[in-house]
């Protein structure tokens, strides 16, 4: 443990120690690992372009080693310079540290594009020989994963410029959105507030503060709308022009090749999904309005605390104590990885100006451990989140040991832990909660969650789906991105819900749409997934953590079939879907039990 974090009070919010990767932006460790990278990188191609179909089956194992290797290094410094930026946006010298390795990077990573590319042009009945060597068998889940990619491949020579190019594309779009949003500034009361801060202010207590946050959130999108349009017109145009290229036949193909997932089996969780509404959002809103004494509940109300909710902060060391006693009634191996981030200075939980918004857990790489980034408000909610990107962190460092190319699961499955990590928790906390109205505050706060996990984020893939589609056809302006927002946004929330023309710009701070088009039905299929594996833990005899340890650790290697078989769940079966939201409808049937008793 560290002296920092051995000294720090139960309510100090930590901040990470990023000399785990790297002493500083200026180290000569930073300088090495580029010299030395660049050097391999132009040996490895000398050694091994051209010459992969004469390889031995031992040999191209070893040379996938090498590569795997240089792949690492470069892993780390761009996870180095990506987690200092995330820490302070807003400091030009981060940025530009951040620009120049992220040039750096993709410069000489270009020296290894030859590779996969060659891979993929070995003859099946070639590699197949190959793959006997016990050494090559090891790797075959990455070149399986490699060559599904075969049909979508362009020439090395367009595949090395849209490489090059990125950092000046796609990246200095992505660059530019998030410095914006971590430099904006929203008024509320006097103060000049994050957005991270405002955000946490939807949820306040009071209504007058709630609505006056989302006046203020929408106020500044608006004023700086030009600019997300622009930003989001331009991503869009460059996927169609990819995608074109490598002849994708829909915009959401390429994420489902990404996510060894089949676009028939997204279309049926997004129909499941979007059938339930009914049953789901637009039952639980209705109820909601009810306890406000409502017919309609205001937009700026849709996450508010219930009338009765208790308001009290939950200090750092509590919600630390909540979620790792919930892991470890479930698994003390579980516990005992999670401890290490509280302990080892892996997390950044101080919301503070320049900071990044939102949360997330970034695995880095196998030769270090993850880093957890979260802006800690002290409540409920902030709670979850703790339990959801410690789930991460946890699968990241139990992957670690299937090395850099296949430590890595697809997205559909990355949230699998997370949500898993989630629902320990809160039913944790509800099974010491014996209270009638506080066991119906905290299932109300679970639905909640449940439905910005399904039903929202299956409400941003159509907002994706429709504008990738239109950007097609041509430039959209602000207003017929704000009309889809509304459009998608008032099928999925429902009837009981009211919008004004402010709620429009909403779309506009979703940094998903930006950084990775399409993520976000992964949020909808590990919900969904984890609801059904929840289900078979609780009907499960002695042996099903150990089985649940066993798939996250298999990181990358195993392909979701193979990964859910043990609990016998498939995730191509239609009804799969059914039995993951039915969980959130029997809660929301609870609640309206709890309702009429009380």
């Amino acid at each position: 443990m560290s002296q920092d974090n051995a000294e720090r009070s139960a309510d100090q919010l930590p901040t990470w120690n990023l000399d785990h990767l790297y002493p500083g932006p200026d180290s000569q460790a930073v300088k090495q690992d580029c010299s030395d990278a660049a050097a391999k990188a132009k040996a490895f191609r000398q050694d091994y372009e051209g010459k992969l179909a004469g390889l031995s089956g031992s040999e191209l194992a070893a040379a996938i080693s090498d590569y795997e290797a240089i792949e690492e290094t470069l892993g780390r410094l761009m996870s180095y310079a990506q987690l200092l930026h995330s820490t302070d946006m807003t400091d030009a010298k981060v940025g530009r540290f951040h620009q120049s390795i992220q040039e750096t990077v993709t410069g000489i990573s270009a020296q290894l594009i030859f590779f996969t590319l060659e891979l993929n042009r070995l003859d099946d009945r070639d590699l197949a020989e190959k793959l006997k060597d016990s050494a090559l068998a090891r790797y075959r889940p990455w070149l399986e994963e490699q060559r599904a990619f075969r049909p979508y491949q362009l020439s090395e020579d367009l595949e090395r410029i849209l490489h090059e190019k990125h950092v000046t594309g796609r990246a200095a779009w992505n660059r530019l959105f998030d410095e914006t949003m971590a430099a904006l500034k929203f008024p509320l009361n006097g103060e000049e507030l994050t957005e991270a801060q405002i955000l946490n202010k939807l949820t306040d207590r009071d209504e007058n503060t709630r609505k006056a946050a989302a006046k203020s959130l929408a106020s500044v999108l608006k004023q700086n709308l030009r600019l997300f349009t622009q930003i989001t017109n331009t991503l869009a145009k460059d996927k169609a022009i990819e995608d074109s290229w490598r002849k994708f036949q829909k915009p959401v193909s390429s994420r489902n090749l990404a996510n060894v997932v089949e676009d028939e089996v997204v279309e049926s969780l997004v129909e499941a999904v979007r059938s339930a509404y009914p049953r789901l959002s637009h039952r639980y809103y209705a109820l909601k309005a009810k306890w406000f004494g409502r017919e309609k509940l205001e937009y700026w109300n849709r996450n508010a605390p219930l009338p009765q909710a208790n308001d009290r902060r939950i200090a750092w060391g509590e919600a630390e104590k909540h979620v790792l006693t919930a892991y470890g009634e479930f698994s003390p191996r579980l516990a005992e990885v999670g401890e290490r981030f509280f302990s080892q200075g892996w997390i950044d939980a101080d919301p503070r100006p320049g900071k990044a918004s939102g949360a997330f857990s970034h695995p880095t790489v196998p030769g270090a451990h993850p880093y957890i980034l979260m802006n800690y408000q002290g409540r409920v909610r902030d709670v979850m989140t703790l339990a959801h990107e410690l789930g991460h962190g946890v699968h990241q460092v139990l992957a670690a040991d299937q090395g850099y190319l296949m430590a890595n699961t697809p997205l559909t499955l990355a949230e699998t832990a997370s949500v898993f990590g989630e629902m320990l928790t809160f039913q944790s906390l509800l099974r010491s909660e014996s209270d009638p109205t506080r066991r119906k505050i905290m299932l109300a706060g679970k639905v909640e969650d449940m439905l910005n996990t399904v039903v929202r984020q299956i409400s941003f893939h159509e907002f994706e789906t429709i504008v990738h589609d239109k950007r097609r056809e041509g430039e959209l302006l602000p207003d017929e991105l704000c009309d889809i927002w509304m459009e998608t946004q008032q099928a999925s929330l429902g009837p009981s819900l009211s919008f004004d023309d402010d709620y429009r710009t909403f779309w506009s701070y979703i940094p998903h749409f930006v950084h990775v088009p399409f993520y976000v039905y992964a949020y909808a299929f590990g919900d969904c997934l984890v609801n059904s594996l929840y289900a078979v833990y609780q009907e499960a005899e002695a042996g099903f953590a150990e089985k649940y340890l066993e798939m996250l650790a298999a990181g990358g290697s195993k392909r979701h079939k193979e990964l859910l078989a043990p609990f016998n769940l498939d995730a191509s079966d239609p009804a799969f879907w059914g039995k993951g939201l039915s969980v959130i409808e029997s809660m929301i049937d609870e609640l309206e039990r709890l309702d009429t008793s009380m």
